[in-house]
């Protein structure tokens, strides 16, 4: 622990921001799995587009599980240790894609993302001039996940599009 790091925090606690940090973290690797397991088992029209998001936003989500264990040690804080927990303590929590159909995978991804739009925003909003150091890492993680939810709508958009297109040629 960095006693100056953490020295330049102002009106907020180390184990405030920590707290808040290990939700994340938990919400990160749920995240990741959900990623991984959503592209191996993903089916229908233009799964190979939907593998290569999923398999992108996975390796975004671990980084970014990443960030956020660094930033708890450099506080003074320890991630939570045991899998088990991840589900106990996270905010967005985890949906198994029970249905692999892509445009499911793609809602369920959709929500996932817009939860963790959320924790983000909270984030920074709680420590704006409070811990200049959280904020930007949660600044650029909310970034990137604003980006990986338009991704995502954009390619959920283009399948209805498709099919319509079908159905309207086929008629």
């Amino acid at each position: 622990m960095a006693k100056r790091g953490i020295s330049i925090l102002k009106g907020i606690e180390a184990e405030k921001v920590t707290e808040l940090l290990n939700r994340a973290y938990c919400d990160e690797w749920l995240a990741y799995y959900q990623y991984f397991i959503e592209s191996k088992v993903v089916k229908g029209l233009m799964k190979d587009a939907a593998i290569a998001e999923l398999d992108q936003h996975a390796a975004d989500e671990l980084r970014h599980a990443n960030m956020v264990a660094d930033r708890m040690m450099q506080l003074g804080g320890t991630p939570v240790l045991h899998p088990n927990d991840w589900t106990k303590y996270s905010n967005c929590g985890y949906e198994a894609p029970e249905d692999p159909d892509v445009l499911s995978v793609l809602e369920q991804a959709i929500k996932g993302e817009q939860c963790a739009i959320s924790v983000y925003s909270e984030i920074v909003d709680i420590t704006r001039d409070k811990d200049i150091v959280t904020y930007d890492m949660a600044s650029q993680i909310l970034a990137d996940e604003v980006e990986h939810e338009e991704d995502l709508q954009d390619l959920y958009d283009d399948i209805h599009e498709f099919i319509a297109e079908i159905k309207k040629n086929i008629h």
